[in-house]
């Protein structure tokens, strides 16, 4: 006697067989079609509709839908199946949707439907649609093969309840060297910010493996179906936090089937429109000497560099260094370009005060001066003696190019550097302005900029000051803004980019359990809601991690309880069980030898990519350098790397953070290394939650007091 499970295969056997047929065909249809070359508007239209169509059907060729939703609208006679997809398919001529798009408002039931019997409803464009569900299914198809059938909810079955059989099935698949999409696994509380309105400033909350990445990126593609006539591809940007993220990420949005998203780094797009008039400063000085190892690591307040620049505080104190170079850029004298020709200083102010008082301040220097030189113009026409007229002309322009002079035309970088002058205060700047800034501040931001460098915390100031100098033109305003490792950005960057931003479209996503860059990013995420206007904000919290065993998650979170008097959240694990955390102590004699087998015995098992996490960059390079001698085939990962080339990775601590393997080894987690302050807690939970499956903590002599303590069925000390 067949089975339900083999009922349902056999069905959908069938069905995937018709769905394929259909799209063969149509697809055969529109490639026998040449590509218009013409100038025709009409026809490059319908061209453009033609190829998108190919293109959907290609993507639809290979894995046409994941997901089927029975659903009995209330009014209709009978339950409809709805297929979900990565697009949408239609049958051709009859338009009937064969697959449903997954970004389309019925979809959204596959996603935010969880069990129960009530009825359920979603949002259409023609008012709210409410109805049964009578099945959720999930599909897995690989190159045209229907390899996995799984009913998470069957009215007429014997269960009522949605499981997560299949979440834990695609879970414990192995990753490679990319990050890959969601759309077959969006949890409900996941899909709530995907489809969050577009006009307000998203901040999440998520813990380590909560997918707030793949969310965001989600929610691109989702803005760019759901608001196409208001916003477009080319005018969203992806802040990431480093170039090897970018990579990392790169695969998700082309899989989405969206392109032409501006992605980048803030550094990188700072550098760029400031014309690259300076350098950024070694990242890798700045990691080095924040993550030394030993207790004199240093303590930071809101008084250090990076924290005191990246403030609202700072913005304030640059709009008042900026009203005051205002007030004394116009040259406080007459201009006479030639004995009885003069134009009155109250003149030139009215120009530059009133008149021009719209523009920016640059901009107005130029209106200002070009509206001289036509002044100039005009008093000539006056002259008739050619002679004459020639030579208040060559006089007249000799007397412009001084009066020009005497008006200082600053580039963003030649007045940041000017304000940051130890021997003497800027003319234009009252002596008690200058006094507030710190004389630290002062000294140490003068040595670097001597160079013509740059630190990370300089840039939004510098953005902010050429904003005022030359205004924000449209090609530089975004209609949707990604923000990625939030916590690490400044409420300087985020006040910027807002300026940058329309409607304060914003998806701001980090961990605050994660911030170990604290001494430039922030503590609290109220520093980023009090920047925006009330009722312009929405906050998510997402606890679930989808990444780690609960083993893996349990640990993680006693390392940061052990650190941290109040974490910011803790995470919740799936129910997906794997091996014991191991503690490891180990002699360091024996340390290349042991994690070459440790290594190779991961390869054969579980782990396709396998990291080891190091303190220090120079003692990754140490263990990078042995772990070749000894033949094995190593990727190191160091700051400014731009590719992350899977395998086995050897990385800083520091650096881990975004990425995910298979197995981690944690090396040299001993007290000296990690101690029981918070940023130590921060930095090794970011190391112990790149884990997917196996987590191993190696140590010589005494252990991490973050680690000394934890007991449990989750760990196994060897």
């Amino acid at each position: 006697m067949e089975t339900s499970v083999q009922t349902a295969y056999k069905e959908e056997m069938q069905r995937l067989e018709e769905t394929f047929s259909e799209i063969d065909r149509q697809l055969t249809v529109l490639r026998d079609i040449p590509p218009y070359t013409g100038t025709d508007h009409t026809e490059q239209v319908l061209d453009s509709i033609r190829e998108t169509r190919r293109h959907n059907l290609a993507v639809a060729q290979v894995e046409p839908y994941f997901g089927r939703l029975d659903f009995h609208e209330t009014g209709q006679k009978e339950p409809s199946p709805l297929y979900i997809g990565k697009v949408g398919v239609e049958k051709d001529p009859s338009l009937e949707l064969m697959v449903i798009d997954w970004r389309a408002p019925v979809a959204s039931l596959f996603y935010s439907y969880t069990g129960g019997t009530s009825p359920v409803e979603y949002d259409s464009p023609d008012g709210l649609v409410e109805g049964l569900v009578y099945l959720k299914r999930n599909l897995v198809i690989r190159k045209q093969i229907l390899q996995r059938v799984v009913d998470t909810f069957n009215r007429e079955g014997d269960s009522m309840a949605v499981t997560d059989e299949f979440l834990l099935y695609r879970l414990g698949e192995n990753k490679d060297n990319k990050l890959r999409d969601i759309v077959s696994t969006i949890q409900s509380e996941q899909d709530a910010i995907i489809r969050a309105v577009k006009n307000s400033a998203l901040i999440i909350q998520g813990v380590a493996g909560s997918g707030k990445t793949t969310v965001a990126l989600h929610r691109l593609a989702y803005l760019l179906y759901q608001y196409r006539d208001q916003v477009k591809a080319e005018r969203m940007i992806i802040f990431a936090p480093n170039r090897m993220f970018l990579d990392y990420i790169s695969g998700v949005l082309p899989e989405l089937g969206v392109g032409h998203i501006q992605q980048t780094t803030f550094s990188d797009w700072a550098l760029d429109l400031l014309d690259n008039e300076m350098k950024l400063a070694d990242p890798a000085e700045r990691l080095r000497f924040w993550f030394q190892t030993g207790s004199s690591r240093p303590h930071m307040d809101d008084n250090a560099p990076g924290r005191w620049k990246g403030s609202i505080r700072f913005m304030h104190w640059l709009d008042q260094a900026l009203e005051q170079y205002e007030a004394t850029a116009v040259p406080q004298a007459d201009f006479s370009p030639w004995d009885g020709a003069k134009l009155s200083k109250q003149t030139i102010q009215q120009w530059h005060d009133v008149e021009n008082k719209h523009e920016p301040l640059m901009k107005r220097r130029e209106r200002v001066i070009a509206r001289i030189k036509r002044w100039m113009e005009m008093e000539l026409d006056k002259v008739w003696e050619v002679h004459l007229k020639k030579d208040y002309k060559k006089k007249g322009s000799a007397k412009l190019r001084d009066y020009s002079k005497l008006w200082t035309g600053y580039t963003p970088f030649s007045f940041y550097k000017e304000l940051f002058k130890s021997a003497s205060r800027p003319s234009f700047l009252s002596e008690q302005l200058y006094s507030e800034l710190p004389g630290e501040l002062i000294a140490s931001t003068e040595a670097y900029m001597k160079k013509k460098l740059v630190q990370p915390e300089d840039m939004a100031p510098l953005l902010y000051i050429r904003s005022k100098f030359h205004g924000i033109h449209g090609d530089l305003t975004f209609d949707h803004t990604v923000i990625d490792e939030a916590q690490d950005f400044s409420p300087f960057q985020i006040a910027l980019l807002s300026q940058h931003t329309r409607n304060q479209s914003f998806t701001i996503l980090g961990d605050l359990s994660q911030g170990i860059h604290d001494y430039q990013g922030i503590r609290n995420w109220k520093e980023f809601t009090d920047l925006f206007e009330d009722g312009k904000t929405a906050y998510f919290q997402l606890n679930r991690s989808y990444r780690s065993t609960m083993e893996i998650i349990y640990f993680a979170n006693e390392v940061l309880k052990n650190g941290i008097k109040e974490p910011a959240t803790l995470a919740v694990p799936v129910f997906r069980s794997g091996d014991p955390v191991q503690i490891v102590q180990m002699n360091e004699a024996e340390l290349i030898s042991s994690l070459k087998a440790a290594i190779e015995q991961l390869q054969s098992g579980v782990a396709s990519t396998v990291a080891v996490l190091a303190r220090t960059e120079a003692r990754c390079e140490a263990l990078y350098k042995q772990l070749s001698v000894h033949g094995m085939q190593v990727n190191l990962i160091a700051a400014g790397q731009q590719h992350y080339k899977g395998g086995i990775s050897i990385v800083p601590s520091f650096m881990a953070k975004g990425l995910e393997f298979d197995a981690v080894i944690v090396a040299d987690v001993d007290a000296n290394n990690y101690a029981a302050t918070e940023q130590d807690a921060k930095l090794l939970y970011v190391g112990c939650t790149r884990a997917l499956h196996s987590l191993q903590l190696w140590y010589e002599n005494t252990p991490s007091p973050l680690i000394a303590s934890i007991e449990g069925d989750f760990v196994s000390r060897k």
